[in-house]
């Protein structure tokens, strides 16, 4: 199946693809306005996974002066588990890198979502702080950074 994923720069058209399953299929914070905008902010950058040409993960970076933050990577309900988010992440690690003058990719990521933290770690990011309550009460966020200088 990971064969099969195409990755490509999100569109409107994929936005509004998947409009009516954003909150239910893939259980994201974010809704439909809020990527809309995102789609039209210059230092935002959006991906899609596809499997038979259907939106099944999606992934986005801010870019700033020197480092880049991944916004999100979420992977549609029924295909968690598959390699998906893997292959999101390395494309917006390859991103990152050839952005000019960059030097890391940092995010944030719920404490208690383990699954997601060692994805991340597996990939040479390291634990560098932590926001309390960032999602809500008692569920901080792990702030985590992958310098390129490092690897």
């Amino acid at each position: 199946m990971k064969n099969n994923i195409i990755i490509d720069k999100m569109s409107i058209d994929d936005l509004d693809s998947i409009k009516s399953v954003l909150q239910d299929e893939f259980d994201d914070f974010w809704n439909y306005n809020v990527f809309k905008e995102e789609l039209e902010n210059e230092n935002s950058y959006y991906i899609v996974a596809k499997l038979e040409n259907n939106i099944v993960a999606f992934g986005g970076i801010w870019k700033s002066v020197d480092d880049i933050h991944i916004t999100n990577i979420v992977v549609r309900k029924n295909f968690r588990k598959l390699g998906i988010g893997s292959i999101i992440l390395e494309h917006l690690i390859k991103i990152g890198r050839n952005i000019k003058n960059i030097q890391s990719i940092t995010l944030e990521v719920n404490d208690k979502n383990i699954p997601a933290i060692n994805l991340y770690l597996k990939y040479g990011f390291e634990k560098v702080g932590l926001r309390k309550n960032y999602y809500g009460l008692d569920q901080n966020a792990i702030i985590m950074t992958l310098n390129f200088n490092n690897i």
